[in-house]
């Protein structure tokens, strides 16, 4: 009988435990992210509205600091640097990313040596991959030094120290780290495919190359949508990197918010500044993010 009557007892502290264990395992994370993530960019906000500068300061002042935010030429010249880069980075990267998804995905010899290869560098940090083309594009001792000893004293390649072409050796070393990456995930995408489609496809007459353009690639509308999103937030937080590389040299001319941000909330005590910065890079993900997300709701819901 006592068996018999515990059975219920049991059965509901199953049932509790089904309920309420996840929630417990969980809740660490998640008040950790409310503080650590979601508490800090509200406080970043407030500071941004206060003329703090080398300490936190609770003098309410407004838009005073995205004022003088918007007036200061280095915010330009980082957002114009932004905007360069990240449009090449992105562009570069799923481009290059397909291409070589699309040829490994032909079922090559070596497939599984050449798919490590290119996803190698991005096991790399940021610094890493910043400091190791540093030494390769040094007109010093990297690939100028390299072509004159082999007999061609007349190539120059000094993008590094040319302030104008700077910007573009941080786009060179942010492809060639993430451009594996961006061709895993779209390799997982074509091998998810259905072969049937492609065979039918074949027997209508259809090419290889029409295949892709017209039918496999168009199906990828969800890897694009993670790819440009994971892209975008590299992008736009671009820092270890471009200090590695270049430090924003010479003189601003590869400076991006990142950096701005960091230079004048921790070097120059100007910490509502700072923030409004801060600030303004997280609109800048919102305003990627949001239309992104409404693309690919939008055709999941026209899908059904």
């Amino acid at each position: 009988m006592s068996a018999v009557a515990s059975t219920p007892s049991a059965r509901s502290l199953r049932s509790w435990a089904d309920d309420w264990l996840p929630r417990i395992v969980l809740s660490p994370t998640l008040a950790a992210s409310l503080v650590f993530v979601y508490g800090f960019i509200i406080w970043t906000a407030y500071l941004s509205l206060t003329e703090s500068r080398m300490m936190p300061s609770f003098d309410f002042a407004g838009l005073a600091q995205y004022a003088r935010l918007f007036d200061n030429e280095r915010w330009w010249t980082s957002a114009k640097n932004l905007g360069i880069f990240g449009t090449l980075f992105i562009g570069i990267s799923v481009a290059l990313g397909l291409l070589i998804a699309i040829l490994l995905d032909q079922k090559i010899r070596a497939e599984g040596a050449l798919r490590a290869i290119y996803l190698y560098p991005m096991a790399l940090s940021f610094i890493v991959t910043g400091t190791a083309w540093k030494w390769i594009l040094n007109p010093g001792l990297g690939l100028e030094k390299l072509v004159h000893d082999w007999g061609f004293p007349n190539f120059t390649f000094d993008w590094l120290v040319n302030s104008d072409m700077a910007i573009y050796t941080v786009v060179i070393a942010g492809v060639w780290q993430s451009s594996g990456f961006v061709m895993a995930l779209f390799l997982a995408g074509l091998r998810g495919v259905d072969e049937e489609i492609i065979k039918a496809a074949q027997v209508d007459g259809a090419t290889l190359p029409r295949i892709y353009w017209k039918i496999i690639i168009p199906s990828l509308r969800p890897v694009f949508f993670s790819v440009l999103l994971i892209l975008s937030h590299i992008a736009i937080k671009s820092f270890d990197l471009v200090m590695a590389l270049t430090a924003g040299g010479p003189g601003n001319a590869s400076d991006v918010p990142a950096i701005f941000m960091y230079q004048f909330s921790f070097n120059r005590g100007q910490l509502g500044l700072g923030a409004a910065a801060a600030m303004m890079m997280l609109m800048t993900i919102v305003a990627v993010l949001v239309p992104l997300m409404y693309l690919e709701t939008r055709s999941a819901r026209n899908a059904r």
